[in-house]
């Protein structure tokens, strides 16, 4: 009698491959709408250009708060089935969003996108926590987050590309075949991660001790917190960024090419955060790239405010503000994850929620801040540094640049 064939999966190329597909949907529904704020408030009749920015706060919105559903299912049912749900109200809703003929009803529909986009993120962090822990989970991470963060350079310019061949509607019509085709593929070589003998049942008095076990461990609150600081200024920067570049610099046709270029900046920190912090460690290049990022951003806001301010400064304090960036966000994630193995599901969206939702919130109070100059953006940036850097300093008990890590193992 023959032997049964072991289940194929993924390699690791492969794997990663998968779970930066993952995250990189999220990219493409926030970044490819920005170079469109503009036709889409034109066609739906938003008056105030502030208002725009509502397209990309609902859809946060709704990626941020869905996620405390989505990881005490994903810890019941398996990572694969909730991932496939997800991925479903991503691709509807985009398609609803193709076909709105109001603001209200695009905003209600970018809101529901983000409900179905919040599952990708859940289910990007449990899955690499199913299988990697300490630095090796860090790198599988910053490889991830490499690709995720590479989209937002071809993102804008995608968008552009759709606007000079098709209406605006199109953009979202794009973001439902990217939904379909990762389905498909995740449907045929991504394998459930969580063991049956592992999965949680729904009760509510263990999801409420998982989320005891979340709130109560230093390094989980204070690096989601710290993520929360450092997440609000990238959606402060998001939000800004179109508004900046065709009414402060009077240059939207630069937009899509230095918005790619900063965002290749943080695509280069993440891939040489890869390589470095299995022998450096989380914490010692994260620490180091937070006091940059402050630095970076003090001093851009110095020259915003002394009047001083250009298209080459901004481009270039900004693109080194986001460059320290790179180095931080998959470290902070990474960190806020090393003691929830048990829980990682729930874990990864009491974290997600917390970080997105009032990261989204802070990062749309500071794009609502804006005058006609930088200076709101730049002053609310350095502002969620030095936030960032009060939460590290609790989570490690007031000690920065510590070379204990949790040693790589499966879960």
């Amino acid at each position: 009698m023959s032997l049964p064939k072991p289940e194929r999966g993924p390699g690791f190329p492969e794997f990663v491959a998968l779970i930066a597909t993952m995250m990189a949907l999220n990219a493409l529904a926030i970044d490819m709408m920005l170079p469109a704020l503009p036709a889409i408030g034109d066609a739906l009749d938003v008056a105030s250009e502030n208002a725009r920015q509502w397209v990309i706060t609902a859809y946060l919105l709704g990626f941020g708060m869905a996620q405390l559903i989505y990881g005490p299912l994903a810890d019941r049912y398996g990572r694969k089935p909730v991932l496939m749900a997800g991925l479903s109200l991503y691709v509807l809703f985009s398609v609803v969003a193709a076909f709105t003929t109001t603001f209200e009803a695009l905003i209600l529909a970018r809101l529901g996108t983000g409900l179905g986009a919040a599952a990708l993120r859940v289910l990007a962090v449990s899955i690499v926590r199913d299988r990697y822990s300490g630095r090796t989970m860090a790198r599988v991470m910053s490889l991830s987050f490499l690709v995720f963060l590479g989209v937002p350079i071809l993102a804008p310019t995608l968008g552009q590309l759709v606007l000079f061949v098709a209406p605006w509607r199109w953009i979202f019509g794009v973001l439902a075949l990217a939904g379909s085709g990762f389905m498909i593929w995740a449907l045929i070589r991504l394998p459930e991660t969580l063991a049956a003998e592992n999965r949680l049942p729904i009760r509510f008095g263990r999801i409420a001790e998982a989320f005891r076990a979340v709130v109560s461990d230093r390094l989980s609150v204070g690096y989601t917190l710290a993520m929360t600081a450092i997440t609000g200024s990238l959606f402060a920067f998001i939000n800004s960024s179109q508004q900046i570049f065709f009414d402060v610099f009077q240059q939207p046709t630069l937009f899509t090419t230095v918005f790619g270029l900063m965002a290749a900046g943080i695509a280069v920190a993440s891939l040489t955060n890869a390589r470095l912090v299995e022998r450096l460690g989380s914490r010692r290049l994260s620490h180091l790239a937070l006091i940059g990022f402050i630095t970076s951003a003090a001093v851009h806001a110095g020259v915003t405010l002394t009047g001083h301010e250009s298209l080459i400064s901004f481009a270039l304090l900004q693109g080194l503000t986001m460059f320290c960036f790179g180095f931080i966000a998959g470290n902070f994630g990474a960190l806020a994850m090393n003691n929830m193995g048990r829980i990682a599901g729930t874990a990864s969206s009491v974290q997600g929620f917390v970080s997105t939702t009032f990261g989204s919130l802070t990062g749309f109070l500071i794009g609502q801040s804006f005058d006609g100059t930088a200076a709101p953006m730049t002053i609310g940036i350095t502002g969620c540094g030095v936030l960032a850097l009060v939460a590290v300093l609790v989570a490690e008990r007031g000690k920065l640049f510590s070379t204990v890590e949790t040693e790589s193992r499966p879960a």
